[in-house]
């Protein structure tokens, strides 16, 4: 049976590791990565859904997303943030799914198997 790969980019160690244990728990393989330089370095192939914290240092989601909209445009992202200013989520809209910091495990969970036509 196929295990879907879905990497977590985020720099918030403590959420990196809880998002990690709820994919693993639903049965997906789990990629972690403290920063978006990490997972660029390590490569998006192999991947088959991507959720990525929007303010990271340096290279952030925003930029992250529009990364893999040019490399890899049938790998469907995921945005979070703690930040609740409208621009944010203006500028979010362009994804699949954006969900605000603190966000339901259940919902995230449900909105990973329906982009991965589960």
């Amino acid at each position: 049976m196929h295990k879907y790969v879905v990497a977590v980019v985020d720099d918030d160690p403590r959420l990196l590791e809880s998002l990690e244990d709820l994919l693993e728990s639903a049965g997906y393989a789990v990629r972690g990565f403290p920063s978006a330089t990490a997972l660029t370095g390590a490569g998006l192939s192999g991947l088959d859904l991507l959720i990525t914290d929007i303010g990271l240092p340096g290279f952030d989601g925003f930029e992250l997303r529009d990364l893999v909209n040019r490399e890899r445009p049938d790998l469907p992202v995921f945005l979070i943030t703690g930040r609740h200013e409208i621009a944010d989520q203006i500028r979010a809209r362009a994804v699949e799914s954006f969900f605000c910091k603190p966000f339901d495990g259940q919902a995230l969970l449900a909105a990973i198997a329906r982009a991965l036509h589960q």
